[in-house]
């Protein structure tokens, strides 16, 4: 029997992912744990986890060794039942996935007014400023200096919850403000702040890698629980390690053929097919100290403008 145009697209993206030096097996993980398990309560036996890891061909051991790492950066937290680990994100690996959902799942950047928000860094010291400076350029900021930080629309909910998991929130100066001419030096000043064209062919190459899986989606009648679980983790994988390095400007600040809004319609239209199907396969295979996975948090739905919009 011939196989299906979806089943070929999901093994030529697996087939990639196997090919490369280095497995990421970690960056993987922390995928499953930010898309399929932090909505779903947060928690998964080991054991189960692994299984669901074979379809990407990473080996347990490789599963082990990552999930430890994982604990040992603080991301996650272990419980030992008799036999059995379960994981969970810890307070802080929460708080950081919340901040990155926002970012992944939210719709581009509407309209601006031209507002600004900027971070004086120049009452911490070195070590801390480089620490700031790294935990906020997650969240969009660019550096116009050695001490300042912009985003001209950031999550301020986000910024402050940053700020204080840091220490650092009485020290960092926040101000916000609006810019009434210059337009231009505004786009210049985003340009050499944040590196657009490297992130731009990103997004080309993320369109190239997912229209055969778009297309195979849009002819497919049925999708197998399985498939659509794995699709879904390697779209949500490939788009997060671009999009987290996007800034997500306003559309006045970005270059006229900026391939990130093609990227977001293309990771949105897939991901609104696979969802349900995938979420069936996590019910089926992921397990917490309780039985199967909790239902997902109804906030959930929201991704992509809305899951019931398919």
């Amino acid at each position: 029997m011939p196989e299906q145009p979806l089943e070929a697209a999901c093994r030529e993206l697996l087939d990639a992912f196997q090919s490369r030096p280095t497995i990421r097996a970690g960056s993987l993980i922390t995928t499953v744990f930010g898309d399929s398990i932090a909505p779903r309560g947060g928690a998964v036996w080991l054991g189960s986890l692994i299984e669901a890891m074979q379809g990407f061909g990473v080996s347990e051991r490789l599963v082990r060794t990552s999930v430890f790492r994982l604990a040992k950066d603080g991301w996650l937290e272990s419980e030992q039942l008799g036999r059995r680990s379960y994981y969970s994100l810890t307070e802080s690996g929460s708080e950081r996935f919340r901040a990155a959902t926002h970012r992944i799942y939210g719709e581009p950047v509407g309209d601006w007014q031209g507002s600004w928000c900027l971070l004086l860094l120049s009452r911490i010291n070195a070590v801390t400023r480089d620490l700031v400076r790294k935990e906020c350029g997650w969240l969009g900021f660019g550096a116009v200096s050695t001490n300042l930080l912009a985003h001209p629309g950031p999550s301020m909910s986000d910024l402050m919850a940053t700020l204080k998991r840091l220490g650092v929130a009485e020290d960092v100066v926040v101000m916000t403000g609006c810019i009434s001419h210059s337009a231009a030096a505004m786009r210049r000043i985003a340009s050499d702040s944040w590196n657009l064209d490297d992130i731009d062919e990103r997004y080309a190459e993320f369109i190239e890698m997912f229209e055969p899986v778009s297309k195979a989606v849009e002819s497919s009648s049925e999708i197998s629980p399985k498939t659509a679980f794995l699709l879904r983790t390697l779209l949500i994988q490939e788009y997060r390690k671009v999009l987290l390095r996007d800034p997500h400007l306003p559309t006045d600040l970005l270059p006229s053929d900026w391939h990130g809004t093609e990227a977001y319609a293309i990771c949105r239209d897939i991901y609104r097919r696979l969802y349900a199907p995938a979420d069936e396969y996590l019910t089926q295979t992921l397990e917490t100290r309780d039985g199967p996975l909790p239902a997902a948090d109804p906030g959930t739905t929201d991704r992509f403008g809305g899951l019931d919009l398919v």
